[in-house]
């Protein structure tokens, strides 16, 4: 808890100290620290879909219709995002519960674009191709202006915490075996008693939340809300995180945020080359830890282990 705890203290103070841009680049690591999260509890009860990426613009495009439409402050819009995300990720799962595999693969992407032309093709309400603009940012609360950047900062951190808690609880709980259970061998774990379809809409619901959650927090501070944020470029960005990262423990999703974001962020300036590089990332990382970066962390704390044990003997 100790390296955790000073990681918090870390990021309370750096927006105090660096400059905007860095602080805007913390609040989208955040951001997709939960939606990250979030994939990988979906993933763990079923298999690799391509819809989760759209229940995050679920999330956005009904905190940003409520925010702009009827005044209904973010503390109200970004719940009701999550609830109307996972509404919608149930709604996707629920009639492809018997497909497997590829088949579930191909059709969730079908469904996912089914949404998202839903945005592109009704000006009213979503705004068209151009989407939505002049959503009201951040609220005023007890006297703070969330609308402010390190105000806003802190609350999207926080949420952010409050997310990985109740997700890190989940992923502890019996629910959270269960879901492990269904990873494993499904046919095995109905055998024991456990009710695979209903565990997998749950995981649909409970993911959706989340990512909901998650673009409910990204409207707020951009002001706006736009189709192409939640194209399938998006959703390959999501896959490469969760991959890279390795989704057979908790903090795998972490690692691949902080890892893939890293690479984005330093490869701006080779911006014609980047998708060469996030390729080689992706491939490096299947072929030396097939378990994702989580694995070679995993080893490298194993060896530290062994090593001191090695030396107090030897002491």
């Amino acid at each position: 808890m100790w390296p955790l705890a000073a990681l918090i203290i870390g990021l309370s103070i750096l927006p105090f100290f660096a400059r905007a841009y860095v602080v805007e680049v913390a609040m989208l690591f955040f951001i997709y620290i939960i939606l990250a999260q979030s994939y990988r509890l979906t993933v763990t009860a079923h298999d690799w879909q391509l819809y989760h990426v759209v229940l995050y613009g679920v999330g956005a495009y009904t905190s940003g219709l409520l925010g702009k439409h009827f005044g209904i402050p973010m503390w109200v819009t970004i719940p009701i995002g999550g609830v109307m995300a996972s509404l919608i990720g149930v709604g996707i799962t629920l009639p492809l519960l018997r497909t497997r595999g590829w088949g579930f693969y191909i059709a969730t992407f079908a469904l996912a674009e089914l949404v998202r032309n839903t945005w592109i093709r009704f000006h009213n309400p979503f705004g068209g191709p151009r989407g939505i603009i002049g959503i009201p940012y951040g609220a005023v609360l007890g006297g703070i202006d969330f609308g402010e950047r390190i105000p806003y900062y802190f609350f999207t951190m926080g949420v952010m915490l409050a997310c990985l808690y109740a997700l890190y609880r989940i992923d502890r709980s019996r629910i959270g075996d269960a879901f492990k259970a269904i990873d494993i061998d499904p046919l095995l774990a109905e055998s024991i008693g456990i009710r695979v379809p209903r565990y997998r809409l749950l995981a649909a619901a409970i993911g959706g939340f989340f990512a909901g959650i998650a673009g409910g927090v990204l409207v707020h501070r951009l002001s706006q809300v736009d189709p192409k944020l939640f194209a399938i470029t998006a959703m390959l960005y999501l896959l490469i995180w969760v991959v890279v990262g390795g989704y057979r423990t908790f903090w795998g999703p972490i690692l691949g945020v902080c890892v893939v974001q890293a690479i984005f962020e330093l490869s701006r300036p080779l911006l014609e080359i980047r998708p060469m590089l996030f390729g080689i990332a992706v491939i490096v990382v299947l072929v030396l830890y097939p378990g994702g970066v989580e694995r070679a962390v995993m080893q490298a704390m194993g060896w530290l282990r062994a090593r001191r044990k090695a030396l107090a003997k030897t002491e």
